[in-house]
């Protein structure tokens, strides 16, 4: 064979090796996107692109929301074992004023952040359950549960941001996620807002 029919025989070879590898990613990538679709409420979709929360006023609040893949919990529906969940937040105490919490959702499932006061003498995670698995809202000074927007909504879906922005005074707060069961799995963290 020439050098020539080599080369052309090589690019053939690499050619096909790429389109093999190409092939098997893009089918990776369909199948966990279909897997995530499945656990999605009905008429939601995944976004194409990740976002990330625009410049917010005030003193910034990170919170993360963490779980376990729904394929390792094994639990009772609508339940979840404590300390499969979490919630994180950084800094915890912060000045009092304009504050804005930027909530990323770095767990398989969906998940909110509430901001709720707590009461003298509590704990966070004291708080009792109902029967749905969640807790009593009232008193809730915001919310960020919105995908890549502010305030409410139906939830931040894995991989997503949310924020909001609220005026808080001293005291202590209770960040929660208020989703059937993801309060007693340890979806909540303290937030001690300090005199200015």
């Amino acid at each position: 064979m020439t050098t020539q029919r080599h080369r052309t025989l090589w690019l053939v070879i690499v050619g096909a090796a790429a389109a093999v590898v190409l092939g098997i990613a893009t089918t990776a990538l369909l199948a966990t996107t279909s897997a995530h679709r499945a656990t999605l409420p009905p008429g939601w979709t995944i976004p194409a692109a990740r976002c990330a929360a625009p410049a917010l006023p005030g003193r910034a609040v990170d919170v993360t929301a963490d779980d376990m893949a729904p394929g390792m919990m094994s639990h009772a529906p609508g339940r979840h074992p404590r300390a499969m969940m979490r919630l994180t937040a950084h800094p915890a105490t912060i000045p009092a004023g304009t504050i804005s919490l930027r909530v990323r959702n770095n767990g398989a499932l969906t998940h909110e952040v509430l901001v709720i006061p707590l009461p003298a003498g509590k704990s966070v995670g004291d708080r009792p359950t109902g029967s749905d698995g969640r807790i009593n809202e009232t008193g809730s000074v915001g919310e960020a549960s919105r995908n890549c927007h502010s305030g409410s909504g139906n939830g931040i879906i894995p991989g997503m941001t949310g924020w909001t922005t609220l005026t808080l005074h001293p005291g202590r707060y209770e960040l929660v996620c208020n989703f059937p069961g993801h309060y007693a799995a340890g979806m909540y963290a303290e937030l001690d807002v300090t005199g200015r």
